[in-house]
């Protein structure tokens, strides 16, 4: 019947800060903390550390591994151990700032199928001297971009719109409508998507003659 009286429940008992390291864990880092003589409370926390380690040892060889494992103390104790630790302590207000959020790295959201690569290409297209070399690179892009295209609307698509697209990504510095230049035809480019598609009816033949023949007897 004591026994039953000493039970305890999850629900009763106190909030775990690193669940990863278990109760009896955080019952010695509370241990730790209750501690007034600074030099048994020091040589404690070395031994707690020692311990951390030793339930990691596939993360000896990460670099500034023991300063993780003692950034990890002082969060199990609240912050409240007061020990001698050999890296700097990161405080509460720190850990709990929030990161400056990111930004989406899209260039030209009007046309996002083409991808930010298509516009970098553009832009440096543009830096580039009038000549042939310039030529065969807008001619390169318009191709690149036309099967793109191809990819997002599954469709034929006129060169006219690719060189309208083209003439909005550049600033109106490329316009190739005006040079009657001629890209990839359309079939071309979903014919070599078709070719590449695996086939995949005679493995599903296949397939079907192994369920049928599952669970039959063989003499």
């Amino acid at each position: 019947m004591q026994l039953v009286e000493n039970l305890e429940y999850n629900t009763e008992r106190s909030h775990l800060i690193i669940p990863e390291y278990g109760r009896h864990f955080q019952k010695m880092v509370d241990y730790a903390v209750s501690i007034e003589d600074p030099v048994e409370r020091n040589k404690i926390a070395q031994a707690i550390i020692s311990v951390m380690g030793n339930l990691q040892p596939h993360l000896r060889d990460v670099p500034d591994f023991q300063h993780k494992l003692w950034d990890q103390l002082f969060i199990m104790s609240d912050f409240k151990l007061d020990v001698e630790s050999p890296f700097p302590i990161t405080s509460k207000e720190i850990l709990r700032q929030r990161p400056e959020p990111l930004e989406y790295p899209q260039n030209f959201p009007k046309y996002r199928f083409y991808g930010n690569n298509i516009k970098r290409m553009v832009d440096v297209a543009v830096e580039w001297e009038k000549g042939d070399k310039r030529s065969g690179l807008e001619y390169a892009i318009a191709n690149h971009m036309k099967k793109c295209y191809l990819n997002w609307n599954k469709d034929v698509v006129d060169d006219k719109t690719i060189f309208k697209h083209l003439y909005e990504l550049s600033d109106g510095q490329i316009d190739l409508a005006s040079e009657e230049v001629n890209l990839t035809d359309s079939g071309q480019f979903l014919k070599n998507r078709v070719a590449k598609t695996p086939r995949s009816n005679n493995s599903g033949k296949k397939n079907q003659r192994n369920n049928n023949n599952r669970g039959k007897k063989r003499y």
